[in-house]
């Protein structure tokens, strides 16, 4: 048999061309996609064997603590997808921000584990963050029971902006009761401080209590230091409780309502007990030093722990310069809706 030839017109030859041109640029992005998910998960990896560990060195759970469990639901939902931040914009981007020093300070519970997409994702953008773990919190070795008072609760910040050169200024980031060592910090060093920014957070105002903000899901501080299933007794039954800890299911349906299971298992794994005395004491704060600052809230719309509704009345009573919302976020935005919270404190660091 003779040989066949096959004849294409110009317009058959550009249309395989492009189809080419299509499937090449998809296999593209599919593989980097994977490359991505695979980088991803190797991060997840890395710090919830950090978390294991320090969890196997260093958690402390003291004295006597009630094993009954509170019947708050936890629901599992689709965690939805975030526009990656364009962190090529470096050089022009980072001149308009004078202050690139961030200071990450964790709620009630967590430690500097908690910030680890934060951090990531701010260096990658230019920006220098630190995440400190509060006394008691993390892998600080103190007991629960010895942290008594919100200045011995704050000390590793407070140390840290004491040693801050008078020159330099740096951006607090506050999540939950770390609100109330923020407007502690603020009261001590308006003048180290260029902004504050209250995450899901104790804003509270001049004699208010932390606690008093979660009363609505708690219960009165009264009531919950004389009821409460999850207090923790390091002292002994007969003297006063020292701290109190959440049982899992309880700690899911409050602060990880939409976010990953492999974030909740690095929660579980690293959360500490909570010491009492912080967030029973009143702040004093004066409209000379805290009422200077330069204060933003960040509210999430789907928090079970500190209310969408809690958190606009905590706006209302003592107003910040600008408040910020995140869609879709329980109560922990740095596992739920990374990209969505590092948008917010990039646009915040540029603002003058």
């Amino acid at each position: 048999m003779g040989n066949r030839f096959i004849c294409m017109t110009k317009k058959e030859t550009k249309e395989n061309g492009r189809t080419g041109i299509v499937g090449s640029r998809s296999k593209r992005m599919e593989r980097s996609k994977r490359r991505s998910l695979l980088e991803e998960e190797l991060l997840h990896r890395q710090a919830l064997s950090m978390a294991i560990q320090q969890h196997q060195l260093s958690q402390r759970f003291e004295g006597s603590m009630s094993r009954r469990i509170g019947s708050t639901s936890s629901r599992r939902r689709t965690d939805l997808s975030e526009s990656t931040p364009n962190s090529k914009q470096l050089p022009e981007f980072l001149e308009s921000i004078k202050t690139k020093k961030f200071i990450l300070v964790h709620g009630e519970g967590f430690g500097a584990w908690c910030w680890y997409k934060t951090i990531a994702l701010l260096e990658e953008t230019g920006l220098l963050p630190t995440a400190i773990d509060l006394t008691g919190s993390g892998i600080d070795l103190t007991y629960t029971k010895n942290v008594t008072t919100l200045a011995e609760y704050s000390k590793p910040l407070i140390d840290y902006l004491e040693n801050l050169p008078d020159d330099e200024k740096v951006i607090l980031v506050g999540h939950s009761v770390g609100g109330a060592c923020v407007s502690y910090a603020l009261e001590l060093f308006p003048q180290k401080i260029a902004k504050a920014v209250f995450l899901c957070a104790t804003m509270i105002s001049d004699g208010q209590r932390p606690f008093d903000v979660f009363a609505e899901e708690l219960g009165s501080a009264e009531l919950f230091m004389k009821e409460s299933k999850f207090l923790i007794y390091g002292n002994g039954k007969e003297k006063p409780p020292t701290g109190f800890m959440f049982e899992k299911e309880q700690m899911h349906g409050l602060y990880f309502n939409q976010s990953a299971a492999k974030d909740v298992a690095l929660a579980m794994v690293s959360m500490r007990p909570i010491p009492l005395g912080p967030v029973m004491e009143k702040l004093s704060l004066t409209p000379e030093k805290y009422g200077t600052s330069h204060r933003f809230y960040v509210q999430t719309l789907d928090d079970h722990a500190l209310s969408p509704d809690v958190q606009e009345k905590l706006v209302r009573e003592n107003p910040p310069e600008g408040v910020f919302k995140i869609k879709g976020s329980d109560h922990c935005p740095f596992f739920s809706k990374p990209q969505s919270l590092h948008k917010i404190l990039v646009e915040i660091a540029q603002i003058p």
